[in-house]
């Protein structure tokens, strides 16, 4: 029997993090995985697929090339597909080697294999006992599968992949069926479209990317159809054979082949080896509060497992918080802070409420939108499709909501996640210089909407 002060079940990005925030406190503590170090983010989620993006993101400027001065004849450009994947691979091993050298630098205790709690100071693995004075559960979520006749089967044979499968294929499709419009149907729908992929998007609902503020969304939806990606909202799908899905949409039954047929339509928290646990459930996975604690007084869940928000940063926030939770020197965890990520061409990057969410919280605001197109170094990059927008609060124009859809809103939104933890106002960031040429200056510009007038339209 071995003894730790913390446990931690999970060796993702949330417990990873936990892992080394713990050690640097002077904890004894103890990680548990049963797969590879780096969870399903560095291994089968965020990491590949960005290194996919960069591919496809290459490849595209090589099509657009005529459009920079250059000229190049594509039949002369060719893609090794198993090369693409390859470089990926090379990209994972390089930061899964490097958590574990951090497991070791921080003299974390590493055990590989499958938990199973016994109790909420007890857990089992690999036929050893470690009791514990604390545990985190960092188990993940798994892609959900609904009642579609045939899907098992598919699954099994390999007519059907979840982005797991997916990252593994060695050849490119020649057509691509997508069962969900959520963030990581788009995304692959990017990959795979700019690589050459006849690609198709069935969505249930009556529109893809609902947690998306409605006029970003609608904006990005022209640009999928400028990419010829095919989206069939209000689709749902009944039955999958032989390579066909088939299913209603608008009160007819239709069909769809496809190469291949991505599964992508939710996650569900991976709860097994946790049920001697009185564990409390939300909505989504296991209840917890602003400092990431189920109702057991010492037990934290954190990650997808939680059901919150499936982010990679902030399963690592919420494993952070966990660790000065435990220490007594935590601060609450305010989710609307928390900034989302979506890596399609434009990318999608938000913060805090839509304007649907302050209509429906009847708050008192201002809107300010910039078109990308009116950007000087966007125009010079030749990347000026999509536009800022920013929700302020009247009467103070606090800031409670930014949306970007451009070139490199991922990075850009950090600036605006920055003035809304400080309870930055619109004046506040419109009265911050902010270099010239520079995407930035989109930020810049709905602030002063929101203060006055943009400057530059």
């Amino acid at each position: 029997m071995k003894t730790h002060e913390i446990t931690i079940i999970g060796g993702g990005p949330g417990g990873y993090v936990a892992a080394i925030k713990a050690a640097q406190k002077g904890k004894d503590v103890a990680l548990i995985e049963k797969e590879a170090l780096g969870g399903v983010c560095l291994n089968w989620g965020c990491i590949p697929t960005k290194a996919l993006l960069k591919s496809a993101k290459v490849y595209d400027t090589f099509k657009k090339a005529k459009s920079y001065g250059f000229t190049l004849d594509m039949d002369d450009v060719g893609m090794d597909f198993k090369k693409v994947m390859k470089r990926k691979d090379r990209a994972v091993r390089k930061l899964t080697t490097g958590v574990g050298h951090l497991m070791k630098k921080n003299g974390v205790e590493v055990y590989k294999g499958e938990a199973s709690v016994k109790d909420a100071r007890t857990v089992e693995v690999n036929d050893e006992t470690i009791t514990t004075d604390y545990l985190i559960i960092a188990t993940g979520a798994s892609p959900a599968v609904p009642p579609i006749e045939g899907i098992d089967e598919a699954l099994e044979n390999g007519s059907v992949v979840t982005s797991r499968g997916l990252l593994s294929i060695d050849s490119l499709p020649g057509s691509l069926a997508i069962i969900g419009g959520g963030v990581i149907g788009v995304e692959f729908a990017t990959i795979f479209n700019t690589l050459g992929t006849d690609v198709t998007i069935l969505e249930r609902e009556e529109d893809i990317l609902l947690t998306v503020d409605k006029e970003i969304r609608d904006a990005y939806k022209k640009e999928l159809k400028k990419q010829k990606i095919k989206v069939i909202s209000g689709a749902e799908v009944k039955k999958h054979e032989g390579g066909t899905l088939h299913y209603e949409h608008a009160g007819e039954s239709r069909t769809l082949s496809s190469d291949l047929t991505l599964l992508s339509a939710g996650m569900k928290p991976n709860l097994e080896g946790l049920e001697a646990l009185e564990l409390e459930m939300g909505d989504n996975g296991i209840k917890t509060d602003a400092y990431s604690r189920t109702n057991l007084e010492n037990v934290y869940a954190i990650g997808d497992v939680n059901g919150k928000l499936l982010l990679a940063h902030v399963a690592s926030k919420e494993g952070v918080t966990a660790i000065e939770a435990i220490d007594g020197e935590a601060r609450p965890l305010n989710y609307d802070h928390f900034p989302s990520g979506i890596y399609t061409f434009p990318e999608i990057a938000h913060v805090g409420l839509t304007e649907e969410e302050a209509k429906a919280q009847d708050i008192d605001y201002k809107v300010s939108t910039f078109p990308i197109s009116a950007n000087g170094r966007a125009v010079g990059e030749g990347q000026s499709a999509g536009l800022a927008k920013m929700i302020a609060k009247r009467p103070y124009d606090e800031v409670i909501g930014v949306h970007l859809f451009c070139e490199n809103a991922t990075e850009l939104i950090s600036e605006s996640v920055l003035g809304m933890t400080l309870e930055a106002s619109a004046e506040d960031i419109a009265s911050a210089v902010h270099p010239h040429p520079t995407l930035s200056e989109t930020v810049h510009e709905i602030a002063h909407g929101i203060v006055d007038k943009p400057i530059h339209i």
